[in-house]
């Protein structure tokens, strides 16, 4: 294997930490991430870190595993332009909408609140 460049080992780290974060985001532990990839958790800890080059086959099922995007692994912005929300806040709304209406009503009321006084400042 040719060594690789600063240019593409910085990339490797950087993809790394994102893999980390989405992972975290997406409440899972090295071991869970790493048991639905089929590999072992030293080599997900090693992607991690940036040690190893993580293999393109596996951008799609960490992207999937970790409810995000390939562009944000890679960080790229979305070539549609829509923003969506984060993983973390998506799972929220899930949350939330499987409360019973006077939960959710709480909330909404809640969130319309915060949203108005955002907007006058």
């Amino acid at each position: 294997m040719k060594p690789i460049s600063e240019s593409e080992a910085e990339f490797f780290r950087s993809l790394g930490q994102r893999i980390a974060q989405a992972r975290k985001d997406a409440g899972l532990t090295q071991q869970q991430l790493a048991d639905s990839l089929g590999i072992s958790q030293p080599m997900l800890g090693s992607y991690e870190i940036g040690r190893r080059r993580l293999p393109a086959s596996l951008l799609a099922p960490v992207a999937k595993e970790a409810k995000t995007s390939v562009e944000a692994l890679i960080g790229e912005q979305a070539t549609n332009g829509k923003r969506g929300p984060s993983p973390k806040l998506q799972r929220q709304i899930e949350q939330v909408s499987s409360l019973p209406r006077a939960r959710q009503k709480l909330v909404t009321d809640f969130l319309d609140t915060v949203l108005q006084s955002e907007q006058a400042s």
